[in-house]
């Protein structure tokens, strides 16, 4: 597997127009086939994209030292930033051409820490339902141990794109 393209400039990154001429499936699957560049957080916290199918999709990802909170651990924003992006993935695998969505909400439960000498985990978003309005996804960060490191679930609005 080639190493990830990063977005470098907003430039890289995608209109409201530009997406609203693709379905969210083919524009994740573009992302993961390295067809379109991967967003910059995903450089920023060190995880990639792995899997793309409708309702599902798998990030990978281990804290880099930049990630740690003042006790020796990554942040819980770490964790809450590779379940947002796997749960909301998720449910834009489900939108059809011109629609958008936005992360209303997200919990994450942090089972246990994870560190710079943690083999990488995957966090696996699950689409539980789309609808024209609203969506939802649960999520979960599994080491290759397969213990469970952290849940999630997610929110999102779901509204149409201008351009299309």
């Amino acid at each position: 597997m080639t190493a990830p393209r990063y977005a470098r400039s907003t430039a890289d990154l995608f209109t409201p127009a530009q997406l609203a001429q693709m379905s969210g499936l083919d524009f994740i699957q573009g992302i993961r086939d390295g067809l379109y560049p991967a967003p910059p957080i995903a450089e920023t916290l060190a995880f990639r994209l792995l899997e793309a199918e409708e309702g599902h999709v798998v990030f990978e990802g281990a804290p880099a030292f930049g990630a740690y909170n003042p006790l020796g651990g990554a942040h819980g924003g770490w964790f809450g930033t590779l379940l947002d992006s796997c749960m909301a993935c998720a449910v834009q695998t489900t939108l059809p051409k011109g629609t958008g969505y936005t992360t209303i909400e997200y919990k994450v439960t942090i089972l246990r820490p994870a560190f710079t000498d943690t083999p990488p985990l995957r966090a696996i978003g699950t689409v539980v339902s789309s609808g024209r309005r609203v969506a939802t996804a649960t999520g979960q960060m599994i080491g290759q141990d397969g213990k469970v490191y952290a849940t999630g679930s997610t929110t999102c609005l779901v509204f149409p794109l201008e351009g299309k």
